[in-house]
């Protein structure tokens, strides 16, 4: 018995990172707002060592098209600089002296049609991941020494789970294609 309760845990732990993974996923789908995590991606190399550009520098929305990347060593700008560049973003970087401007371009309607493809793809990979679990899950229950009644009544568990989890995905994807789809 504690085995298949370790079986359903262990699957729901799995689904609840599926999830995670996507949320992180989504944030990296810009909706035309600028945001300090859509640079959450960029890294450099900073006195030996891959870092990410949070870890090294401030970075700002002064306001809703704009960021700011304020370094904490000045000498540091032209690699930050180039670190965006390379991110290949589609971002265009303006040094200043003192800090990184990157101003966010608004988003054309055919670019929001095509956000909203990545979104649906990022859902899509979140929903095979759910799936994956919850046959993984299923497996073991099969393997598992207990009778007929209990593996079926936790393989209904585990679809019950894989049915709540599916529904929260749809549910995520309605708000971001609201939020990439708005003006």
């Amino acid at each position: 018995m504690e085995e298949i309760e370790f079986i359903i845990e262990s699957c729901e732990e799995s689904m609840e990172n599926s999830i995670n993974h996507l949320e992180k996923a989504l944030l990296n789908i810009r909706a035309g707002k600028a945001s300090p995590s859509m640079l959450a991606s960029v890294k450099l190399d900073y006195y030996g060592s891959l870092t990410s550009l949070s870890q090294i520098s401030n970075i700002n929305t002064p306001d809703a098209q704009t960021i700011s990347v304020q370094p904490w060593e000045k000498d540091k700008l032209l690699d930050i600089e180039k670190a965006i560049m390379v991110a290949n973003l589609g971002f265009n970087p303006m040094n200043n002296g003192e800090s990184i401007i990157i101003t966010i371009p608004p988003l054309t309607e055919e670019r929001r049609l095509e956000l909203v493809k990545i979104a649906k793809s990022e859902i899509e990979d979140a929903k095979i991941s759910i799936r994956n679990s919850r046959k993984d899950a299923n497996n073991e229950i099969k393997k598992s020494d207990v009778s007929l009644d209990q593996k079926s009544l936790s393989e209904k568990e585990i679809q019950n789970l894989t049915d709540n989890y599916i529904s929260r995905i749809d549910k995520i994807y309605l708000t971001k294609e609201k939020e990439i789809l708005s003006v």
